[in-house]
């Protein structure tokens, strides 16, 4: 029990406080329809400043405060320099065209950007993809490479630069491992026998090969025959024949296809294949599918026919 305030009759006044809950010194208990704290906001009594009690063992928790911008800063910057060298090893990478040897399809100081993923899968270079691949050895033995400072070594690095020390060509891929490739003097290049309708990408003025025809050359298997799309002014395999592979190249030195002029801005474009190179006859294994898958087929019917005249022979 509780002492409150006296009654009318000045003797005090014994009542329950609400709740059991202890009077406090001017005779009113918490809870009694009095906000706690006297009325003032978040139960807090003038002056007291101190956080909330929210800890279980009623100590004060202070709030945590947030890393500072300069701070995470670090961070922020190596998880963009792995993600940088990731893309770079397995999805795309910039490269710059030094030369005029794919004009007009590419102009030198363009940026082009590189698909590195799909052979991780396995797939092949195919006819009249534009196509970066390493030196094979003796292509570009006479051409010094620039010396890069030491921004631009770290650019290339992370891949947002091209690397100056990497000796790398870019050219359009004209036959695979397979293909038997030719082209004589005021003729068009064929592949498989089928003339190839090249003058929507080569340079304008640009004849197939006069400059130097060659062939027939067959591409053996797992290599490709590539050329620059100004003939005129391209080192391309027709200038290495003397080299092993005979002009060849293996895939194993293709870097990637190139998709699209990234820059500069003006001269953005994609970098679709030629309609030429999807002519009906020109990929001799797929005309020759229909043709043997038939006769895989028809081979049973004749040796079960020939089985059931030969019994029928004998039978009778």
């Amino acid at each position: 029990m509780a002492v409150g305030a006296r009654s009318g009759h000045g003797e005090p006044e014994d009542r329950p406080s609400s709740g059991g809950i202890p009077a406090d010194s001017a005779g009113r208990a918490e809870g009694d329809g009095v906000p706690p704290g006297d009325g003032f906001p978040g139960g807090d009594s003038p002056g007291d400043d101190s956080p909330a009690d929210d800890s279980p063992g009623g100590g004060s928790t202070a709030q945590k405060k947030p890393r500072s911008f300069w701070k995470e800063l670090p961070l922020l910057i190596g998880i963009a320099l792995i993600l940088a060298l990731l893309i770079k090893t397995f999805l795309v990478q910039a490269f710059s065209i030094p030369s005029d040897s794919m004009q007009n399809t590419l102009q030198r100081g363009d940026r082009v950007l590189v698909d590195k993923l799909t052979p991780w899968f396995g797939s092949e270079p195919e006819r009249g993809e534009v196509v970066v691949f390493h030196d094979p050895g003796g292509w570009l033995e006479d051409t010094a490479a620039p010396e890069p400072n030491a921004v631009q070594k770290f650019l290339s690095f992370i891949g947002l630069m091209p690397s100056a020390e990497e000796k790398d060509l870019i050219k359009r891929v004209v036959a695979i491992g397979g293909d038997t490739v030719e082209c004589k003097k005021n003729g068009p290049v064929t592949v498989n026998g089928k003339a190839l309708d090249d003058k929507s990408f080569i340079f304008g003025g640009n004849s197939a090969c006069d400059d130097e025809p060659f062939g027939p050359i067959h591409v053996p298997e797992g290599r490709i025959w590539v050329m620059g799309d100004h003939r005129q002014n391209s080192l391309d395999s027709r200038y290495h024949q003397e080299l092993p592979g005979q002009g060849t190249v293996s895939t194993d030195e293709v870097v990637g296809r190139a998709i699209v002029i990234a820059w500069p801005v003006n001269r953005w474009a994609t970098l679709p294949i030629p309609s030429t190179f999807d002519q009906p006859g020109l990929n001799k294994a797929a005309a020759a599918a229909p043709a043997a898958l038939g006769v895989a087929g028809a081979l049973p019917l004749v040796f079960w026919r020939r089985r059931r005249l030969t019994s029928g022979r004998t039978a009778g």
